[in-house]
């Protein structure tokens, strides 16, 4: 998106009471307004060697000027190894493959066109916070659309992110993956 669409999506944001607003004004309508939707985008989210179990999905829904996203992740790893918040991000590219020391390396680094620092890359998402093994997540996001990320990675890390530790916030090996993959509306 350029930074004139941008602007006038965030002239959305503030319309006066008069105004009917392009952005649901609670959750609950958000809600509503994709539940009988098809997601833009899918990733399915499987663990990697040793956190097998790891199971989910996030969606990506495009908004006029942002994306929702709903992730739904199971079988988290409970332990006192482990805390219950886990870093979440995009990565830069396609595929949940590696080699024999990082099973998910080719996934490369953060999803970061601009060159940001962390955590302002647009690969930089809210944590996942797991309640006995679950987390679920929705959240709305102008720093992508989905025509961006499509082709990507997500990853869910084992430890929190730490929001100053370049370039990734020292958030812990990468236990899960999914690639985003566009879905076909019918």
């Amino acid at each position: 998106m350029n930074r004139q669409s941008n602007e006038n999506c965030r002239k959305d944001f503030s319309c006066g009471s008069n105004c009917v607003s392009t952005i649901p004004s609670n959750a609950i309508s958000l809600a509503n307004a994709i539940r009988h939707k098809t997601p833009d985008a899918r990733a399915v989210i499987k663990g990697g060697n040793g956190f097998d179990e790891i199971c989910g999905t996030v969606l990506f829904y495009q908004q006029k000027c942002s994306v929702f996203v709903v992730a739904d992740i199971h079988n988290l790893p409970k332990s006192d190894k482990y805390e219950s918040i886990f870093a979440f991000h995009i990565h830069s590219k396609e595929s949940c493959t590696g080699n024999s020391e990082n099973e998910f390396a080719n996934v490369k680094a953060h999803y970061n066109p601009d060159n940001k620092k962390h955590p302002h890359h647009k690969g930089d998402l809210p944590p996942l916070f797991g309640n006995e093994g679950k987390a679920f997540s929705a959240f709305l996001t102008d720093r992508f659309t989905v025509k961006e990320i499509v082709g990507r990675t997500i990853i869910i890390h084992s430890s929190t992110d730490d929001f100053t530790t370049q370039p990734s916030g020292n958030s812990g090996e990468m236990i899960a993956c999914g690639e985003i993959k566009q879905q076909i509306k019918y």
